[in-house]
């Protein structure tokens, strides 16, 4: 168990119990020691087999250590932090995001948003301190519930976004599966006057990468776009902090473009995004461009600074979960700051990006005529060959004989892992996951076919070089 990219993550065996306590007895030593001594911390939760248990013991630590455990059930990771936020309260939120099920996870929340770099460390300092001294179990109990409340609160929100009845004349598809934004996705689409068909609803677990999305899961969503001729198809992954947007053709609507979308419907002034996103979103668009490492507490650090300047500050990443970094005016209200990774916000942007331009998303990705992005992951690739292997390629010769099938290397960023641009102009960036056993790699290119085959050639060989390595050792 360690933190990644976004909360603590491992094997839900391994979490569930007293590790879930120890973390979470962790977590209320870091509030005590920044001021916040006691009061209500809210607790959410995706919907993983393992997940109610999580939860439930993450509730007992709480109380155990002096603070007031509110239940606020499965519920979007944006719902309970927008929730917590307007309380001036903690949270936690029980979900291990897009990772298989047999792994989970807790993303923490302070009184002021999503937990950073250095509650973190702090967080993993008192877990190493405390080690086996941690008392467990403490006294289970029945915590009040404030799960309506809190759905409540964010149906307010989303419900201002657009102008009513804005997705009148659409025709949308929800694909389902075991999202907790089920079903309020389709409640909120319908509320904006569009026809909503939902599909593929699950009762088991079924884990979405937007960033990565699968073969299997991409032939499905083809199948229903050509069946019910949908102008788009919406999703989430498990938690509801990531969007999923396909075209009217059944084709990816990528991340990077979902946060583009976003950053242009809201008039950003800045947009903070990691280095994995599309290389053309530039200050072309009217915006200045920030770059970070991958994951939210980075890109949160990005948008702090930027905000001293004033202006709009939007946060995206490649994943399409979009962070709001300062209020902005939005159909004439105000739209609140939500630092935290949000799905439901992007995908309302891209929809109304759509209805007042009359413009389908394979339209949109035209009239943008970015590089053409691809992505895929090696999954059980274990963290450690990960590790070796990018010790291997930090040797520029190393790494120019790795990518000697796609020709010169002509720069490399190593902001986060390896992104090479090569003498043709193309990018490939390599990085392992920072919160699974997964080897991910990026491709840019001048067509789908071109970036998805270096995808495919270059992840082949990471596992073709460690495989070698191995076998010598």
């Amino acid at each position: 168990m360690k933190f990644g990219s976004s909360g603590v993550r491992g094997l839900a065996s391994e979490l569930v119990g007293r590790p879930s306590g120890l973390y979470t007895e962790g977590f209320a030593r870091r509030l005590r020691s920044i001021g916040f001594e006691q009061g209500k911390v809210f607790v959410g939760r995706d919907l993983r087999d393992s997940s109610p248990a999580i939860a439930h013991d993450c509730m007992a630590a709480l109380a155990a250590a002096g603070f007031q455990p509110v239940d606020c059930g499965a519920i979007p990771t944006p719902a309970l932090a927008f929730y917590a936020r307007r309380h001036g309260a903690a949270a936690l939120m029980v979900t291990g995001s897009h990772i298989p099920a047999d792994r989970n996870g807790i993303k923490f929340y302070g009184p002021k948003g999503e937990i950073d770099k250095a509650d973190e460390a702090a967080i993993t300092f008192h877990v190493a301190e405390l080690s086996d001294q941690y008392p467990w179990p403490p006294a289970h109990a029945d915590w009040p519930t404030d799960h309506q409340q809190a759905l409540a609160a964010f149906r307010d929100r989303v419900d201002a976004i657009l102008a009513p009845r804005a997705l009148s004349g659409m025709r949308l598809g929800v694909y389902q599966h075991s999202t907790v934004a089920a079903d309020l996705l389709v409640e909120v689409l319908r509320s904006y006057g569009a026809e909503v068909i939902p599909v593929g609803k699950t009762e088991i677990f079924v884990p979405v990468d937007t960033e990565a999305v699968g073969q299997e899961t991409m032939a499905k969503v083809k199948d229903w776009v050509r069946e019910f001729k949908f102008d788009a198809m919406l999703s989430a992954d498990a938690d509801a902090d990531r969007p999923l947007v396909i075209d009217e053709n059944g084709e990816l609507f990528r991340g990077d473009l979902i946060g583009l979308a976003t950053a242009l419907f809201l008039k950003a002034d800045v947009v903070v995004t990691p280095v994995t996103s599309n290389s053309g979103i530039s200050e072309a668009f009217g915006f200045s461009v920030k770059r970070t490492k991958v994951g939210s507490p980075f890109v949160i650090e990005g948008m702090d600074a930027a905000r001293q300047a004033g202006g709009i500050v939007v946060g995206f990443e490649a994943n399409g979960g979009v962070l709001l970094g300062s209020d902005c005016p939005v159909n004439g209200r105000v739209l609140s700051a939500l630092p935290t990774r949000d799905s439901f916000l992007p995908i309302l942007a891209v929809l109304g990006t759509m209805a007042s331009t009359g413009k389908s998303l394979s339209n949109l990705r035209e009239t943008w005529n970015l590089p053409v992005c691809a992505s895929e992951r090696l999954e059980n690739f274990p963290v450690e060959t990960s590790r070796g292997l990018m010790r291997r390629l930090a040797d520029r010769n190393a790494l120019q004989l790795f990518l000697a099938p796609f020709g010169s290397v002509a720069d490399v960023d190593e902001t986060d892992g390896l992104r090479a641009r090569m003498a043709s102009g193309e990018i490939i960036h390599l990085r392992p996951s920072g919160n699974a056993p997964e080897f991910r790699c990026y491709a840019e290119a001048a067509s789908h076919d071109r970036a998805t085959e270096i995808v495919a050639i270059a992840l082949e060989r990471a596992r073709d070089t460690t495989n070698e390595s191995e076998a010598v050792q």
